[in-house]
């Protein structure tokens, strides 16, 4: 504790290089089966139907042989015939396309939507599923304009016994596809209205069966079925065929958080890997004052490893708290469903906290054990450690600029931290990447609803940038994190060469060249590992964005790190150059 007060700022890069990892990785293992289990619940909540039948117009044949369903062996109970009529609501000058159900006043004992606020329906008012609301930004006491006409809005409910907007219609009209949309319910004198030869209708019943998992052989080829409707088309959707359009939303987004997950992974080994580096020389001297005080190697291996250890328990246990706030929003983007007790599971916990725990402790492995291998008065003078002397590198090196003679020869002092910093652009460019890939695709959808085609989009588009944007953050520490322990470590040789007339300039400026030089290659080389990556997601028709844009993003990647480095080389430039010098005599 006492060493995490001494050195706030580097607990604190711990904690947000392992909390994104995973939280990122949380989030990628929460949507496995995310949405059947809301869908589950919703259903417990709403009595949702087992089996919903559909079949065009209201004729009485029609309403005979939904009726005759009633009867089929198996059913238990039945709410309807009900009407849905094919119509478009505006709401806030937005429009979309909207079925309007008939409701009871009182709902039977199949498909009872819960009210999430407000009241249920009623003469003149008229109730609107949340997902619709969401999209459209209504709220109970607005005023929503169907089909011409204003109905206020005295409700919000969800509903297990529709799919999820957009795909509420269940079928399109005259039974062919939908074209997606809302759902909104209205009293049936309301209804009225809408009964017209422009407004196509549908016709359904909602079934609740004594066994839910034989909802599937409830079909039309079915004998108790097909003599029914030998003279009408109908459409039977079980429950389970619900439950799999609701996840349909969530396909694209699990493989960009997992991906992410696995890339921040990655980061956050590289940020604690530098940090563990550059407090070396620390740990060093601590492990010297430990021996001379009589601690035995397993005392001070404890003191050396519960700092980082305890630093990712904490740092586990606030990704696993940011994924469990941000999880409602995606696992259920279109809040059509219940998000009630959702959070990550036993098993995404456990997870989560063995990965945190190797990446403190394999990180701080190797710096831990060769402080224990220093023997105690080498580990009490903590003297600076001779760089290797190569001649060429010298030779070389003697005919640049100062700036670029000082970054080179941080480089090749220390080639593993440039590599790591490659592989650092890299992997934030491979993501950027992925992004510009994602972006460049056209929209697909529904042409029935402008709304429903943003909202498929929409899903991967947020999920995707918010990986980017963690990435970016992530990889932004890292490169402030190498730069800083790079100046650090290599203070003594800076201050001799301001001793030998480099300016604090030319030495910001070589601090800054040490970074700049790894960073064109890794943001080349991140530019087809992000269309690696792409590819086992990619289909025949994928839509591949120009080279000038990916190459654009990765020169950008060398003005952002000239900036990012800027502040701490020219912090470490200005550090007394008589002090260092003293304190290395001494």
């Amino acid at each position: 504790m006492a060493d995490i007060r001494r050195h706030p700022a580097q607990a604190a890069i711990l904690l947000v290089s392992i909390a994104a990892a995973t939280a990122m990785l949380s989030l990628g293992g929460s949507l496995h089966r995310a949405t059947e289990t809301l869908y589950e619940r919703t259903r417990a909540a709403t009595a949702g139907a087992d089996v919903v039948a559909y079949s065009p117009g209201t004729g009485r044949s029609t309403i005979g042989a939904l009726r005759s369903l009633e009867n089929t062996p198996g059913v238990v109970a039945h709410s309807g015939p009900y009407r849905q009529y094919y119509t478009s609501l505006t709401a806030h000058g937005a429009t979309g396309a909207a079925v309007v159900q008939v409701a009871d006043l009182t709902p039977g004992p199949v498909d009872r939507p819960l009210l999430t606020s407000g009241s249920w329906v009623r003469p003149g008012g008229a109730v609107v599923e949340r997902g619709f609301a969401t999209a459209l930004g209504v709220r109970v006491g607005d005023g929503v304009t169907v089909a011409g006409r204003r109905v206020p809005v005295v409700g919000i409910a969800v509903t297990a016994s529709h799919s999820v907007y957009p795909w509420a219609p269940g079928i399109g009209p005259g039974g062919g596809p939908s074209d997606g949309g809302g759902l909104v319910w209205m009293a049936e004198r309301d209804t009225r209205a809408l009964a017209s030869s422009d407004v196509p209708v549908t016709s359904l019943i909602n079934l609740k069966l004594r066994d839910p998992a034989t909802a599937p052989a409830l079909t039309r080829q079915a004998p108790a079925v097909g003599p029914a409707f030998a003279d009408t088309w109908v459409n039977i959707r079980p429950w389970q065929h619900i439950a799999e359009q609701d996840s349909v939303m969530l396909k694209g987004s699990q493989p960009i958080l997992v991906v992410g997950s696995w890339l921040l992974g990655f980061l956050s080994i590289g940020g604690v890997a530098t940090l563990a580096a550059g407090r070396a020389a620390k740990q060093t001297r601590r492990v010297g004052l430990l021996k001379a005080a009589g601690a035995t190697p397993g005392l001070i291996a404890a003191v050396l490893f519960a700092e980082y250890l305890i630093l990712a328990l904490v740092a586990d246990a606030l990704g696993l708290i940011t994924a469990r706030l941000i999880e409602p929003a995606i696992v259920n983007p279109s809040a059509s469903l219940l998000t009630t007790a959702a959070g990550p599971s036993g098993d995404t916990i456990a997870l989560t906290t063995v990965i945190a725990l190797a990446v403190a402790g394999l990180t701080t492995l190797g710096p831990t054990v060769r402080a224990l291998r220093t023997e105690t008065v080498a580990a009490l003078a903590d003297t600076a450690r001779r760089p290797p002397h190569r001649a060429l590198t010298t030779r070389v090196s003697a005919l640049l600029p100062t700036p670029l003679l000082l970054g080179l020869r941080l480089i090749a002092r220390r080639p593993g931290r440039a590599f790591l910093h490659a592989c650092n652009t890299a992997v934030t460019l491979a993501t950027v990447t992925g992004l510009v890939v994602i972006y460049a695709q056209p929209v697909k959808g529904y042409p029935g609803s402008a709304m429903a085609n943003r909202l498929r989009d929409a899903q991967e588009h947020h999920v995707i940038v918010g990986v980017t944007a963690a990435l970016i953050v992530l990889a932004a520490i890292n490169t402030v994190t190498i730069t800083w322990t790079t100046a650090q470590e290599a203070r003594h040789t800076m201050a001799v060469a301001r001793t030998l007339g480099a300016t604090p300039g030319q030495i910001t400026a070589g601090l800054s060249t040490a970074q700049l030089l790894p960073t064109l290659p890794g943001a080349l080389a991140g530019i087809p590992m992000g269309l690696v990556l792409c590819l086992p997601f990619s289909q025949a028709n994928t839509v591949w964005p120009p080279t000038w844009s990916l190459l654009a993003a990765a020169l950008a990647a060398l003005p952002v790190t000239a900036v990012l480095t800027a502040v701490p080389a020219r912090l470490a430039a200005h550090h007394s150059v008589a002090r260092t010098l003293t304190i290395e005599a001494t």
